[in-house]
């Protein structure tokens, strides 16, 4: 076991690594207020998160399986440099089936104070090159404060073609029953919806909730989306910038008992959101580089069986 100090200031705190059920490293950051997060280097995965009172606010699925060197259903995983089943391609990119390197040249812009931080790196391999064929870097760093997480992925293009991928960073939130949730900011926008064959419509409803399975990518999405626990009392702010597309997904009773990697009862405690750019691939020409950026907060919230105001939902809390 080996310890590194994170890159903090003004007061650094300890990144430390272990070796996790089947000896590959993961990595625990702490920060001062008592929350904590836990990374796998497989995968890049986060695959804990919780809050100073040790509350779990990430979902992982009770079929977990880690001693298979596969991603497991659950946490926070992006997908790259493709998202969905793209005929030969590995589902969802290889990204999430790859041992991450730590970051020796990291961003020159270091974390915030009062963060701890570690920084990731994959590059392009034979079999990426194969299906996709322009080399590629991708680099992510993933900070923990006081009430939020933040990962910020880069790519950038290390050839002299031009590259071309889709990403979604997809993140399983803890909640405590499907039904008691409403997801508030992308009212009146298009989404295609993928169980009806990628039809597109118009939201209509003034929030989404859930009674039933639901896989559906939302379009154009402002930057703060806000997912709601009425029996949590409980707010997640998922904010994202140079991604502007949003999924939703939870499996329902029936999709879920087919899923092997996941418990029949799972798609109650679970809502997964993600942070997209798929509608449109992202283009990047040679050796330009594309940055983005995903904030999640947890706050308290007080509904109590009438309306919350969205604007304070979504823009009140920083």
């Amino acid at each position: 076991m080996s310890s590194i100090r994170a890159r903090l200031r003004p007061r650094p705190m300890p990144l430390n690594i272990f070796p996790d059920m089947e000896g590959l490293p993961r990595i625990i950051l702490t920060e001062a207020t008592g929350s904590s997060a836990e990374v796998l280097l497989y995968g890049g995965q986060v695959v804990s998160w919780k809050n100073e009172r040790k509350e779990e606010l990430l979902f992982m699925s009770s079929k977990a399986n880690w001693k298979q060197s596969k991603a497991n259903r659950g946490g926070i995983s992006v997908c790259f440099p493709q998202f969905g089943n793209l005929g030969s391609l590995e589902q969802h990119g290889s990204a999430r089936n790859r041992l991450w390197s730590l970051d020796r040249d990291p961003s020159p812009l270091p974390p915030s104070d009062n963060q701890s931080s570690v920084d990731l790196i994959i590059k392009s391999t034979g079999v990426d090159l194969k299906n996709r064929p322009c080399s590629f870097e991708f680099r992510l760093r993933i900070s923990l404060s006081a009430g939020k997480l933040i990962l910020i992925p880069r790519v950038r293009n290390t050839d002299n073609k031009t590259l071309s991928f889709t990403l979604s960073i997809s993140n399983y939130l803890s909640v405590s029953d499907i039904s008691e949730v409403r997801v508030e900011g992308l009212e009146t926008l298009d989404y295609l919806d993928n169980l009806l064959n990628r039809s597109r419509f118009t939201e209509q409803a003034d929030a989404i909730t859930f009674d039933g399975q639901m896989d559906r990518l939302y379009l154009r999405t402002p930057t703060k989306i806000a997912v709601i626990d009425h029996e949590k009392k409980r707010t997640f702010v998922l904010q994202k910038n140079a991604m502007p597309d949003a999924v939703i997904w939870n499996p329902g009773y029936r999709k879920a008992k087919a899923l092997p990697d996941l418990g029949d009862a799972d798609y109650k405690f679970m809502i997964c959101v993600d942070s997209a750019a798929i509608e449109t691939p992202l283009m990047l020409k040679p050796y330009e580089e594309w940055k983005g950026y995903q904030e999640l907060s947890n706050v308290s919230s007080s509904y109590c069986s009438g309306q919350l105001d969205p604007s304070k939902v979504l823009y009140g809390f920083h």
